[in-house]
């Protein structure tokens, strides 16, 4: 095998390719990154039997073959490379990367041991990469962290006909995004739970204006809509597919409430900033209190005897004062992600902080929705429903 590739290109593939790579292996030869070299160019590749990555690269192929190398040293050796280009060869065992000065021999992994990449099921449907990247990103921090419960550690996403609805939760709080999305054949009715951790990828390598082909295995008879076996995310030469995850996720529109009793229009970007200010003397157990007030909030925290922050902010109330606390983390999450919806809309960068936060809530103990506030209406395309905390005593 002989090729060569500009570094950058390099650094970037295998970077991305090497995200997937796990991080205990089962067994060592999975820790490898398989190299292949072709008339077509240069294709990065990973797979542990759960999550598969694959790229291809423009490159000069002198003479075409495979190699399998370890993934995390190729992926520290391609970002500290001088800027030059990056000749690869391989001799017997060993692996010779020559890029201006630096030379590095490493020593290949045993290729006859590595599985082979899953085969690809059907692509169901396409979405814009760029929408995808967005609703993806709004969702993925409201999955849980806590691998005893696999359900809730996924990402669900429900298509019915032309709608790809993306929804996560980790019982505190819940995120909900909806999103175009074109259907390779007839309307599709299926769910499928994905590891948040392969949506997270996607929320970072996919671009607006990228056709992205989603590939699953249709639901069986029995009136099931759950999708089985692999999926797989597919645009602009690159590939994720990851196993789903088993069980039924939660019915989650049954737990947004029909109506609120309250709702607050907040500036999007003086109210997040003066919560993220204000949180910074909450500790772990601290929550934010706000107090609303007609025309004005009262972002509050304070840390167990020893700091207090206080802002106001101008609000638009309708309905009872009231005082509610979140976990400041939490609401700093949902207003980050209902923001993100705005700046992937807006026309230039200073449309970007423009616009207005909504918070739609009943008493202190019930849920609380967060939307952008020119989208706040059933259905819309992002939700946020957080579950209040507790108000502090008073000192």
């Amino acid at each position: 095998m002989k090729f060569r590739v500009e570094r950058d290109v390099l650094g970037e593939a295998v970077s991305w390719v090497a995200r997937s790579l796990p991080t205990r292996p089962v067994v060592p030869v999975l820790s490898g990154m398989l190299m292949q070299a072709d008339v077509g160019g240069l294709t990065l590749s990973c797979f542990d039997y759960e999550v598969s990555a694959r790229v291809e690269v423009p490159a000069e192929v002198g003479e075409p073959g495979v190699a399998l190398v370890p993934g995390r040293l190729l992926a520290e050796i391609a970002r500290s490379l001088p800027p030059a280009q990056v000749e690869v060869a391989s001799a017997a065992d060993t692996i010779m990367l020559t890029c201006g000065s630096a030379e590095f021999a490493v020593v290949s992994l045993a290729l006859e041991e590595y599985p082979r990449l899953p085969e690809l099921p059907s692509v169901a449907g396409t979405a814009d990469g760029g929408a995808l990247a967005v609703a993806a990103a709004q969702v993925v921090p409201s999955a849980s962290r806590d691998d005893t419960l696999p359900m809730l550690t996924g990402v669900c996403l429900d298509f019915d006909g032309d709608v790809m609805t993306l929804a996560a939760t980790d019982r505190y709080r819940m995120a909900v995004a909806k999103i175009a999305w074109e259907p390779a054949g007839d309307s599709i009715t299926a769910t499928a739970l994905v590891p948040a951790r392969t949506l997270a990828d996607i929320a970072k390598s996919a671009g607006p204006g990228t056709p992205v082909m989603i590939a699953f295995g249709q639901p069986g008879p029995g009136g099931s809509r759950r999708a089985d076996g692999m999926i797989s995310f597919s645009g602009g030469g690159r590939r994720l597919t990851a196993r789903l995850i088993g069980g039924e996720f939660i019915k989650y529109e049954a737990r947004f409430p029909a109506e609120y009793g309250c709702s607050a229009d907040l500036p999007a970007g003086p109210f997040t900033e003066a919560v993220r200010r204000v949180s910074l003397v909450a500790d772990r157990v601290s929550p934010v209190q706000l107090s609303f007030r007609p025309d004005t909030v009262v972002i509050e925290a304070r840390s167990d005897g020893r700091a207090r922050a206080v802002e106001s902010v101008p609000c638009q109330l309708t309905g009872a004062e009231q005082t509610i606390s979140f976990n400041p983390h939490y609401l700093l999450d949902g207003l980050a992600a209902a923001a993100l919806g705005r700046r992937a809309e807006a026309d230039d960068a200073a449309e970007q902080g423009v616009g207005r936060i909504r918070l739609d809530f009943t008493s202190p103990a019930k849920p609380a929705l967060v939307t952008w506030a020119e989208d706040a209406r059933p259905g819309s395309a992002f939700r946020y429903l957080v579950v209040p905390l507790r108000a502090p005593a008073p000192a």
